[in-house]
């Protein structure tokens, strides 16, 4: 889906340069220039990174384990 239509900037981009360091919008704004012109689309983007930190943090997160009888 495109975020940033001034731009032509997809929210699959925004998440892999987050997924890379890009964790800011200012970040975000050197790294691909979403949110640098109109700025109508700096909410969806902050909701992004939000999303997107927190679903890493779920990957990241030690697997569990189950017992098998």
């Amino acid at each position: 889906m495109y975020v940033c239509v001034c731009k032509g900037i997809t929210d699959h981009q925004i998440k892999d340069a987050i997924y890379t360091g890009a964790t800011t919008v200012g970040k975000l704004r050197k790294a691909l220039g979403v949110a640098s012109q109109c700025g109508k689309c700096t909410c969806l983007t902050r909701e992004l990174i939000d999303e997107t930190l927190q679903n890493r943090q779920y990957a990241e997160a030690e697997p569990l384990y189950y017992a098998v009888a």
